[in-house]
């Protein structure tokens, strides 16, 4: 499988093309997305045979797939769950490097996902959307929304929800840029009045959307695990790119030298330990070696989720113990790199240790805990759905949410 994809590669990989032609060309291959169906842009290759082709790719030197929200979620789910028009007209534009964003998270829906409140209420052939959703990565410059909606109120939580695809450029959403405390604003509010979406832009069944949910959030602990560390990297997929500059411009930013397999992260913390002549310290010796076993186990975890993949299943509650070590790693990485940097730890911006890209690590390391669900909800589904241990009652399972007192609804009591 390597050398057929090497072959490709060479034969096919010009630096010169505009990005947006390459990835359409690496699309159209089945190369750029290898474990997808053949007749959507992939070849159905079975995951454990993706690292053969990503070594492939980087051996020649190509421009990697886009990579981000579109492509990591919404792409996979609608593969798994997308009636044959959906896949017709959505997975073009995500294979070509289309940027979308999630649409889960509410000030009073966060780990409790289920309770959400935005409603989308039928009106003819459309869907008419009310409410706010919170946390949603590259909503200013989304196309679309994958969303979470309200469509029975008289329903238990768990049973009332939808999923659609929104067009985010609509009357009717706005977007309110959240600052982070690196000094980005990539996090947003997003407010439903009156937004529409298609009868037909549905995905899953009326009121299954909580089951179309768990795979697009399955696919999302896979992405944030700590075995994708240094990897081509999510961020490309939250923020502007141009299509028509040449692909090797695109080289740099999303493929960092040593990525892959979480290389990444360990050849920056070694690269500390180098540049602060920190390398022969037993303590600070004993600390990298802590990060390459938890890097180690990342990769080992990811490969157990491979072959259950492999097996014909899809991604399982499995993944949060690779979402879980991403949260340890990043919290072990953070304290062994200031540790490292020592009073030049306290600098912020260019002049900061790895031109401040250490302090992006560290604050980082926050979001990880808590975005694509919670430490503590990632242990609970570990207790619960992989070790059988019992489940923590819920007095609301059977309770019409209308009912229910739950997230901001608590004011209305």
């Amino acid at each position: 499988m390597r050398a057929e994809a090497a072959e490709w590669f060479t034969a096919n990989w010009d630096p010169s093309l505009p990005l947006g032609a390459w990835w359409m060309l690496l699309a159209r291959s089945g190369w750029g997305f290898p474990t997808w169906p053949a007749e959507w842009f992939g070849r159905g290759l079975a995951p454990n045979l993706l690292p053969a082709v990503v070594a492939a790719r980087r051996e020649v030197g190509a421009v990697g797939p886009p990579a981000g929200i579109a492509q990591n979620l919404a792409g996979p789910t609608l593969v798994a769950h997308g009636t044959h028009d959906q896949k017709q007209r959505f997975l073009p534009g995500i294979v070509g490097g289309e940027i979308w964003c999630q649409l889960f998270s509410e000030p009073g829906a966060g780990s409790d996902l289920a309770a959400a409140q935005t409603s989308a209420v039928l009106d003819g052939d459309e869907w008419v959307v009310n409410g706010q959703k919170v946390w949603t990565s590259g909503a200013q410059i989304a196309r679309y929304g994958i969303l979470v909606a309200r469509t029975d109120p008289s329903l238990p939580k768990h049973q009332g929800l939808s999923y659609f695809v929104i067009e985010m450029d609509q009357p009717g959403i706005e977007v309110r840029p959240i600052r982070e405390m690196t000094g980005r604003a990539i996090f947003n509010e997003v407010f439903f009045t009156d937004a529409r979406v298609p009868a037909d832009n549905r995905v899953g069944g009326l009121g299954e959307g909580w089951a179309v949910a768990l795979t697009t959030l399955a696919n999302e602990r896979t992405m944030l695990s700590a075995g994708s560390f240094g990897s081509s990297g999510s961020a490309a997929g939250i923020r502007s790119i141009d299509l028509e500059a040449p692909a090797s411009d695109a080289l740099r930013a999303t493929e960092p030298e040593g990525a892959g397999s979480g290389s990444g992260a360990g050849d920056l913390v070694l690269g500390l330990a180098t540049e602060f002549d920190r390398r022969q310290d037993p303590i600070a010796r004993q600390e990298i070696a802590r990060i390459h076993t938890l890097l180690e186990i990342a990769r080992y975890t990811d490969l157990r989720v491979r072959a259950a993949v492999e097996a014909g299943a899809r991604p399982g509650p499995e993944v949060s113990v690779g979402k879980l070590a991403a949260s340890h790693l990043l919290r072990t990485m953070r304290e062994t790199m200031f540790r490292l940097c020592g009073p030049y730890a306290t600098l912020w911006g260019p002049d900061a240790p790895r031109g401040g890209r250490v302090h992006e690590v560290g604050f980082s390391s926050y979001l990880i805990s808590i975005g694509g669900g919670t430490d503590q909800i990632q242990r609970n589904i570990i207790g619960e759905r992989v070790l059988g241990l019992p489940r923590e009652p819920r007095a609301d399972k059977d309770v019409p949410f209308a009912d229910l007192r739950v997230g901001t609804q608590r004011s209305q009591a």
